[in-house]
């Protein structure tokens, strides 16, 4: 296993209609560089929107199996499955060859408003695909149907902020609590109840969010 899911949060609900027709990006040309062939597949298909990654001179990898997770000093590749702003349920295809990035479906319907594993609370919009750096900052103990699901909150290390960011209620005072409310709330209007957390609804401190990520990191290892 090369990176573990990771997700961008949905802060409003704009459409994409990703489902509708390609959503297309300039490639890059460069020798080595790695780019996404974004394509809409046949309508029959679940999932008609894929995202692959690519590098030139043409060879398919996957984000899945070829990026690797950690880049040392508490620097973690991202891929970007879901932008901010927008609501369908992408996700890497594991069951696929390539590992694309797409829909979602349930019971032949495509999927919105998405389970999130990392929130990169960077200033930017990224699009499908994008690789990433990132630090951790702070993970939510969120139970789940009861089960533990933690949620690690990262910034990208390009963003203005990340040289400066280590407490994230400094530099983004309420952010966590809105990433906490919304997982906490999403499955409400389908008539769930609401997510509990654990930790006293509280961040894990930073000795915790170590802990949490060398776990994390050995599991999906071992798992994959």
């Amino acid at each position: 296993m090369a990176a573990t899911r990771v997700m961008m949060t949905a802060a409003q609900t704009t459409s994409c209609f990703l489902a509708k027709r390609a959503f297309l990006l300039p490639a890059k040309t460069s020798h080595g560089a790695l780019c996404f062939n974004r394509r809409a597949l046949a309508l029959k298909s679940k999932r008609p929107f894929s995202c692959s990654a690519i590098y030139n001179p043409q060879v398919k990898v996957s984000p899945w199996h070829d990026i690797p997770l950690s880049l040392g000093d508490g620097v973690y590749n991202f891929i970007v499955e879901i932008p901010k702003e927008s609501k369908a349920k992408m996700e890497v295809a594991t069951d696929e060859a390539s590992t694309p990035i797409k829909q979602d479906t349930k019971k032949g319907k495509l999927r919105y408003y998405p389970d999130i594993d990392v929130v990169e609370i960077g200033e930017a919009q990224r699009k499908i695909g994008e690789v990433l750096k990132i630090k951790p900052l702070a993970a939510l103990a969120m139970i789940d149907e009861g089960e533990l699901d933690w949620k690690i909150v990262a910034i990208s290390l390009d963003d203005p902020k990340a040289h400066l960011v280590n407490d994230v209620e400094k530099h983004f005072p309420g952010t966590l609590t809105a990433i906490r409310d919304w997982f906490r709330d999403y499955k409400i209007p389908d008539g769930k109840p609401a997510n509990r957390f654990g930790l006293g609804e509280k961040p894990a401190n930073k000795v915790r969010l170590f802990f949490i990520q060398i776990s994390l990191v050995v599991l999906l290892h071992v798992w994959y």
